[in-house]
């Protein structure tokens, strides 16, 4: 039964582990990676007004860090890593930051001049991001004591916001790449909705497995359910074997002395028809009254 089941089992994995696998290269073969881009050194970034999205204002590409992620925007596809000159791999959606890029923030850096006040912005290290993106989204750093560089500076209201990322959305999808990438991705859903149904087959092989191999599980213990009782009912006839002479050996001599007890009580009971010889001298009288 063990052979059995141990067969079963690897049966079970070489039909189940290579069907993701063959679904992740053909994931990887539908969407080509991004060409590399060449650094002579590690970029400096600049933090985007309203937000906590960092641009290397040096590269012509759309290059952005947010959430400590490298993000890139490639063919109406985005790519993202954890390493700015490698690692790049195929992002199935559109990360949430897009929307609050304003598109025209190039021309705003190179003016000095974010919607009619004076923008002083900083050029950070790559070490420096690396290290402290975190903490300065949780203390909400350039907001409260920096104000993103910008002189005079005022949040835009929340509702306004709302509309700039609703715009920004519509034009994103207006895109002659991105339109090109969603007819892509409604050709393969095709290929890729058949293959769950090649997964779940073998879950079935699974679940019915370990019903087979139960019943011979029971049978054991039932055998040593009884293997046990046998011992303890011949314990216990031992047990009364015993017990049953030394209540017969306690009953014999009972009877014995009860016996030699009955015969002494005989002779008393007989001892009045011994009395008989003495009433003829009563007799007697009455013969001599005579």
């Amino acid at each position: 039964m063990k052979k059995l089941l141990f067969g079963t089992m690897l049966l079970a994995l070489v039909i189940v582990v290579p069907i993701p696998t063959m679904a992740a290269v053909d994931i990887h073969i539908s969407f080509p990676l991004p060409p590399p881009i060449v650094f002579a050194a590690p970029p400096e970034l600049i933090v985007l007004p309203d937000t906590y999205v960092y641009v290397a204002p040096d590269i012509d590409v759309d290059f952005y860090f947010w959430n400590g992620w490298w993000w890139r925007f490639w063919e109406g596809r985005w790519y993202r890593s954890r390493y700015y000159n490698r690692g790049w791999g195929y992002y199935n959606n559109v990360p949430s930051f897009y929307f609050d890029v304003d598109p025209g923030w190039r021309g705003y850096y190179g003016s000095r001049d974010w919607y009619g006040h004076r923008w002083n912005y900083e050029r950070i290290p790559y070490s420096r991001v690396q290290t402290n993106w975190s903490t300065w989204e949780k203390n909400r750093y350039w907001e409260r004591k920096r104000t993103w560089g910008v002189q005079n500076y005022q949040p835009r209201p929340t509702q306004q916001r709302q509309e700039l990322r609703q715009q920004r959305q519509q034009q994103y999808l207006q895109k002659p790449e991105v339109q090109r990438h969603q007819e892509q991705i409604q050709k393969q859903p095709k290929a890729q909705v058949q293959q769950p149904k090649q997964v779940q087959q073998p879950k079935q092989v699974e679940k019915q497995q370990p019903k087979q191999v139960e019943q011979p599980k029971q049978q054991p213990q039932e055998k040593v359910q009884q293997q046990q009782k046998q011992p303890q009912e011949k314990v216990q006839q031992q047990q009364k074997q015993p017990q049953q002479k030394v209540q017969q050996q306690q009953k014999q001599p009972q009877e014995k002395v009860q016996q030699p007890q009955r015969q002494e009580q005989r002779p008393q009971a007989e001892q009045p028809q011994h009395s008989q010889p003495q009433g003829k001298p009563e007799g007697g009288d009455s013969e001599h009254r005579k």
